[in-house]
């Protein structure tokens, strides 16, 4: 089909990977570091700089698909992707659903999935995609990331100006880590839709326990804040989707 994203797995073919982010750098214009919406204009108040950051990496924690951390790092995904580049899936447990992900407004075409199937080809995977400046984002799974094996990821995202979308589990906040961004992603009990709460953990070194409360409606895909009723926290449209720098 041809709205299928492009696979690639593990094992002999791993270079297959390689292989398609050297044609990206040969053949399509670099980005900027600009900032990115989140997709919800309501979280992006929630973060000092307003939204996300080009060449910088972000840990969504959460535990299990029904969290919501997952989803709201492919929102941020879809939105980085919005003025070009390319998605790249690093898909090691199986965990990405190409059909939902177009449901939520995802570019398959524009979009490579990788399925490594050990640690080091994970790590290998997440190193090439990010650095590759034709890359606009990368959402990946990782459970085990090590300091050195982070900070190594963190210096690939600057150099290639990628956006690094990690969906981790709770268990692993208190490590290590270079991401620029920590949330935390919890879901609540609502008659309204699926409510989440997003507590801003850390950014860019500083800690804090600012949080707030979204509403996601499943059936149309809109992203709101709990109890606001302001259709400016809905989910963003695309020609407002690009903060300028």
């Amino acid at each position: 089909m041809p709205s299928d994203p492009k696979y690639f797995p593990a094992g002999n073919r791993i270079g297959e990977l390689s292989r398609r982010l050297r044609q990206l750098e040969r053949s399509h214009r670099p980005l900027s570091r600009a900032k990115v919406t989140t997709g919800c204009r309501a979280l992006d108040r929630l973060l000092p700089g307003r939204g996300l950051v080009r060449g910088s990496l972000v840990e969504w924690f959460g535990d299990g698909p029904g969290s919501g951390a997952g989803t709201l790092a492919l929102v941020a995904a879809r939105e980085a992707c919005r003025s070009g580049g390319l998605l790249v899936v690093v898909d090691r447990d199986g965990t990405f659903y190409p059909p939902a992900a177009a449901a939520w407004g995802m570019d398959l075409q524009n979009t490579m999935v990788a399925r490594p199937e050990n640690d080091k080809d994970e790590c290998w995977s997440l190193d090439q995609a990010l650095r590759c400046r034709h890359v606009a984002a990368v959402v990946a799974w990782p459970s085990r990331l090590d300091a050195h094996t982070f900070r190594r990821l963190q210096l690939a995202a600057e150099d290639g100006s990628c956006l690094g979308l990690f969906v981790r589990p709770q268990a692993v906040r208190g490590d290590p880590s270079w991401a620029d961004l920590q949330l935390s992603v919890s879901p609540q009990a609502s008659q309204a839709g699926w409510r989440l709460v997003v507590q801003l953990l850390r950014c860019r070194g500083r800690f804090g326990k600012s949080e707030i409360e979204l509403e996601i409606n499943d059936r149309t895909g809109e992203i709101h804040e709990a109890h606001s009723g302001n259709p400016a926290s809905q989910l963003a449209r695309p020609e407002a989707s690009e903060h300028s720098a």
